[in-house]
């Protein structure tokens, strides 16, 4: 994989919302998805760009009372590309930007699908407590042990053609071995878009982000999942509720 650490040419994030009063004492960073490979810059007014906008203003809204700022982190290219992981270089580039701005204060990313693996590789990063995984584009072999002491939760539909959720699954067992706390939400009636059932998706992955600041409590389920600790068999998976019996 190249060096995460290598140097972006732009800023890496583009902050949304009003500036936080004071000192923020937090970040949320964004991530949309992409392709396999690709060497173009994204369009602003791409489908992978447009699908999380809704996204970014439900965490805006959630966390608007308290002092947690809200950025989109920008990709050189729209593709992976590889061993370059191109994605991956970029959200560690966002880091290393909150990092110079805000100072090293706690971040959580969202990232979907490209972006979800990007922010699964990001998690290495010091700064990073938590990751809401949608749809993410896991394969074997990439690296769960950075997640030793952090939070994982992972929303994958059980039909998802585009990228597997038996390996984003797989993925979330294998971090909390490692000592992450981490469960996954089985969606159903939906698909790797996330267009249907899109106020779901969008709920739950704002009262994960909230749980993971310390802003509110998680869900009863959520919390006795992320209590579960190594190989626990039960507890991993849990089913996307809608909007009104989220609790």
């Amino acid at each position: 994989m190249a060096d995460t650490r290598q140097a972006a040419e732009h800023d890496a994030v583009r902050w949304r919302g009003a500036p936080v009063e004071g000192q923020p004492q937090a970040a949320v960073l964004l991530l949309h998805g992409g392709r396999a490979d690709g060497l173009q810059a994204p369009g602003e007014r791409s489908p992978a760009r447009l699908r999380m906008r809704p996204f970014v203003t439900a965490v805006e809204r959630a966390v608007r009372p308290h002092p947690v700022a809200v950025g989109e982190v920008v990709y050189r290219v729209r593709g992976w590309n590889g061993e370059r992981a191109d994605a991956a270089v970029d959200a560690v580039a966002a880091l290393d930007q909150v990092k110079a701005e805000l100072g090293p204060v706690p971040v959580v990313l969202v990232g979907h699908s490209m972006g979800g693996r990007a922010a699964l590789y990001a998690a290495a990063e010091p700064q990073v407590t938590g990751v809401v995984a949608l749809a993410p584009w896991c394969v074997p072999g990439d690296p769960w042990q950075q997640f030793q002491g952090k939070c994982l939760v992972v929303l994958h539909d059980v039909s998802d053609k585009v990228t597997d959720p038996a390996a984003s699954r797989a993925f979330a067992a294998a971090a909390r071995a490692a000592g992450a706390r981490a469960c996954e939400y089985q969606v159903h009636g939906s698909g790797h878009g996330m267009l249907r059932r899109a106020g779901d998706w969008q709920a739950v992955s704002t009262r994960m982000v909230q749980g993971m600041l310390g802003l509110c409590p998680f869900p009863e389920q959520v919390a006795a999942a992320l209590a579960l600790r190594g190989e626990a068999p039960g507890g991993l998976d849990l089913r996307l509720p809608h909007r009104r019996e989220l609790s």
